[in-house]
């Protein structure tokens, strides 16, 4: 595990899906529920389902519209939010998740939750997990119209809530946005060995990563 330079960090930034929450929940989701109920809704089959929504997806990944359950509801003429309630028991934070966040808090770290879930999905997340006492901000990209994949993120970011990047840390459990972050110059950056408890460890390519919080706590 990472030894982290507490004392260079004033603003700690993270993710939710896959960072604090399982992401058990997002991947059976969209790849399992969602599917099934499309083909039972719309009357095909599953596999003539996957058909439809596989170029769908790619076509917007990374975009807005991947995190957006406005644009999934109208695109695929779907109750979404409904849907996604369907399996709200599986929402679930990480076990290692709540005491790093109580450290780091009590430690007088300005600490702010930036994620690129839908404020709906982030509603339903939190009447099931009790996270919000714990950030001075709970952000949303839809706020500023851009993904954390965009740089215009960032900017819009800074002139939110005015962080210096060089004394922030930020942990996301995608590459692609942690190297945007890298990019815009956050100096200290960790990705998540394991955002999805069900589906095992993970190459963090050029990243180091997190395997347990309670481990980045030492020297705070």
């Amino acid at each position: 595990m990472p030894l982290l330079a507490w004392s260079d960090i004033d603003t700690v930034l993270l993710d939710m899906d896959g960072t604090l929450l399982d992401l058990h929940y997002d991947n059976q989701f969209w790849l399992e529920h969602l599917p099934q109920r499309y083909a039972e809704l719309h009357g095909v089959s599953r596999a003539m389902a996957e058909l439809e929504l596989q170029p769908l997806f790619e076509r917007n990944a990374g975009t807005l519209n991947w995190y957006c359950l406005d644009f999934w509801t109208r695109e695929l003429k779907l109750p979404v939010r409904e849907l996604k309630q369907e399996l709200a028991e599986l929402i679930a934070l990480r076990p290692d998740a709540q005491p790093f966040l109580a450290a780091v808090r009590q430690a007088g770290k300005r600490v702010v939750m930036i994620t690129n879930a839908h404020r709906d999905s982030l509603s339903l997340k939190l009447e099931r997990v009790e996270l919000a006492p714990y950030f001075e901000r709970l952000i949303s990209s839809h706020d500023y119209g851009f993904p954390k994949e965009s740089p215009h993120f960032w900017d819009a970011l800074h002139a939110d809530i005015g962080f210096d990047p060089a004394r922030s840390l930020f942990i996301d459990d995608t590459l692609a946005i942690l190297r945007s972050a890298r990019r815009y110059g956050v100096a200290h950056l960790l990705a998540v060995r394991e955002p999805d408890s069900k589906r095992g460890p993970r190459d963090t390519e050029e990243f180091e990563a997190v395997e347990d919080y309670r481990e980045l706590l030492a020297g705070l």
